[in-house]
């Protein structure tokens, strides 16, 4: 970033069930731009990672991407072709990284942003942005890549069960589960509990509608070693620890995690 003397913390993070790009998120979107001066000052990378095994999915989320931030008033928007990780290495793409600081992963495919990301120059620049103010958000798969930890969630509709697989993380204490008010049609209760059961220590699952999102205000403190999360959007997020009652957040809720 070009204000390293300024922000000497990470920046925001929001990590959203669904609905990028959409109105239904307007408010969130226009909270992190404000994290960083406003719309006008902010510089925002598109990032359709998570989709790049789709024939159009990259193409279909910069198009919504612009016209979003756009309308929220962003005048420095760039839409990337990072799609895997040979593009997370071309020199022309990462030139669109650098000095920017909202970086927006859209939905998809977890496994494809976080086999793309590691070990990668693009995300070397995206975490030295971020660990400097920028600010990272991600959506349904983009979120999932963010955690500390992450399941296959097709192979989970194909066999039933998946292994926990380690992600990118940003937020190494959660493990998202996005678009969670419909997951039970893909996931049954028992098979949802056995993940519980079985989450890696010091994990909590968050579970986020649609919708809706769960927004960092602000870095972990060294003393407490947690940071405050708001519930933003339309509906709600559940947290599961293992062994321990659910917790219900709904909008404008905040959390300690």
């Amino acid at each position: 970033m070009s204000e390293e003397t300024v922000h000497q913390q990470p920046g925001a993070v929001a990590l959203v069930g669904s609905g990028e790009y959409l109105d239904a998120m307007n408010t969130t979107d226009a909270y992190l731009l404000e994290t960083l001066g406003g719309a006008q000052k902010a510089r925002v990378v598109l990032l359709p990672t998570a989709s790049g095994r789709e024939a159009n999915g990259p193409t279909y989320w910069n198009n919504l991407g612009l016209s979003h931030f756009r309308k929220l008033g962003v005048q420095d928007i760039r839409a990337t072709r990072i799609i895997d990780a040979a593009s997370a290495r071309d020199p022309e793409q990462l030139a669109l990284l650098r000095d920017a600081d909202l970086y927006y992963f859209s939905g998809g495919d977890p496994q494809q942003i976080i086999h793309s990301m590691q070990d990668s120059p693009a995300w070397e620049i995206i975490t030295n942005a971020y660990e400097h103010g920028a600010v990272l958000a991600g959506c349904s798969a983009g979120a999932m890549a963010f955690g500390g930890n992450t399941i296959s969630v097709r192979q989970m509709m194909q066999s039933g069960h998946s292994a926990w697989a380690s992600a990118l993380d940003i937020v190494p204490q959660l493990v998202v589960f996005p678009h969670f008010d419909r997951m039970a049609a893909f996931i049954s209760k028992v098979v949802f509990q056995g993940l519980i059961n079985t989450l890696p220590e010091g994990r909590c699952i968050v579970g986020i509608d649609e919708n809706t999102a769960l927004v960092r205000l602000a870095p972990p403190t060294e003393s407490a070693g947690k940071a405050r999360w708001r519930v933003m959007g339309q509906q709600s997020v559940k947290v599961f620890r293992r062994g321990q009652p659910t917790l219900t957040l709904h909008v404008a809720n905040e959390i300690d995690l």
